[in-house]
């Protein structure tokens, strides 16, 4: 399921700067994940020495009662660390499944050592053990039963949709029919989509969701077969201990029983890169963007492939916010059009909007915090037209 390249044209291969590139940020990425209980453990070290940093006769009165001498909060902070290294146990699986050598994949700071100082060899960017802890929660988002609301109210409508277009063509016909995902994630979307009878493609250019979707889609074999801890990184807007540690099954299905008429593959590459060419153009019945099309710098380069990858007829179905990812970035370029801009464009690009409305979602969202940020997403169908 998982291919980096769409063509075997020689004209079409990178260069082997380009390998050499993708080699880097790979490997930077296998190093965050290698890297995730050392870098999670000194957190909660801080933690526990900001903690004892307060008196002890002030400390004393998190006990749940006057006769419980134990340090709820200490004793709450032992149980995340286990938690930690139990995720950290998965994600060594997780690499494992790519071929990468266990034998790299080691905890730098000892279970006993409760305070100090990570490895100076274990120190990765704070950016990258973010995108680590994201990738956590959107295994909750795509292969949970807890994200099962979230993916209700987000990839429903778009199922919705597609059933409305082609529901008139037998599921056994329907892999002639080509959809395309691009910013597929852990692929839940795409996934469900060919399961539905479509041949269907999934895009994806960061490298922690890659190897996550390969773990997913090529290595569980069965449901609830993982178990992770995704919220133990937070320690804000908790109601309760229960909240914070507890566990997340994985995957919520059996990721199989695709269709035999129908072909399903993720790609590695740039949204721009690997659909941009001249080859690509007019390709597919169906593009769907869900939670995408904000991941651009230059909206209208997107705008401009979308058109021209889907074939004459072919559907644009869209869902989700403009929350615009290089947005006050510098040194990078982001044009953010606003969502009347943005539908002006198209519409003056030739696409037929079949179907418009605003719909609220949440994204990789703890259903039990006392925060939640709720995204009014704008969901269209458009059409290009046949001629």
């Amino acid at each position: 399921m998982f291919q980096r390249f769409l063509e075997e044209d020689p004209n079409d291969q990178p260069s082997q700067q380009d390998i050499e590139n993708e080699e880097r940020v790979y490997r930077k990425c296998v190093k965050a994940y290698n890297n995730y209980v050392p870098h999670s453990l000194a957190s909660i070290s801080k933690k526990r020495k900001d903690y004892l940093s307060v008196r002890a006769s002030l400390r004393s009165l998190v006990a749940t009662d006057a006769g419980d001498a134990i340090d709820v909060f200490q004793k709450r902070l032992g149980a995340v660390e286990e938690r930690i290294r139990a995720n950290g146990a998965f994600l060594k699986e997780m690499i494992v499944s790519m071929g990468g050598d266990p034998n790299t994949i080691s905890e730098v700071v000892p279970k006993g050592r409760l305070i100090g100082k990570p490895n100076p060899e274990s120190i990765v960017l704070d950016s990258d053990m973010d995108k680590v802890r994201s990738t956590l929660r959107q295994f909750v988002r795509d292969w949970s039963e807890e994200g099962k609301q979230e993916r209700l109210d987000t990839y429903e409508p778009i199922m919705e949709a597609l059933e409305r277009i082609f529901g008139d063509v037998p599921l056994e016909q329907r892999g002639s029919i080509s959809v395309l995902v691009p910013g597929a994630g852990l692929g839940r979307l795409a996934f469900d989509i060919v399961r539905k009878g479509f041949t269907t493609q999934g895009n994806e250019f960061s490298f922690y969701m890659l190897i996550a979707s390969n773990f997913v889609l090529n290595a569980m074999k069965s449901p609830n077969c993982y178990t992770i801890y995704p919220w133990v990184h937070s320690f804000s807007n908790m109601q309760n201990q229960e909240h914070q540690l507890r566990p997340i099954p994985i995957p919520d299905v059996q990721p199989g029983g695709i269709p035999e008429t129908a072909d399903f593959s993720m790609v590695a590459g740039d949204f721009l890169e690997v659909y941009g060419g001249q080859k690509e153009r007019g390709q597919w019945d169906v593009l769907v963007s869900c939670y995408f099309i904000d991941t651009a710098k230059n909206i209208f380069e997107y705008l401009t492939v979308i058109w021209n990858a889907l074939k004459p007829g072919g559907v644009w179905i869209n869902h989700g916010p403009l929350l615009y990812h290089f947005e006050g970035m510098r040194n990078e370029m982001s044009v953010e059009l606003n969502l009347e801009e943005l539908k002006t464009v198209a519409k003056n690009m030739g696409f037929i909007f079949e179907e418009e409305r605003m719909m609220p979602s949440t994204y990789t969202s703890n259903e039990n915090s006392m925060l939640k940020y709720v995204y009014n997403c704008a969901f269209w169908v458009a059409r290009k037209p046949a001629k």
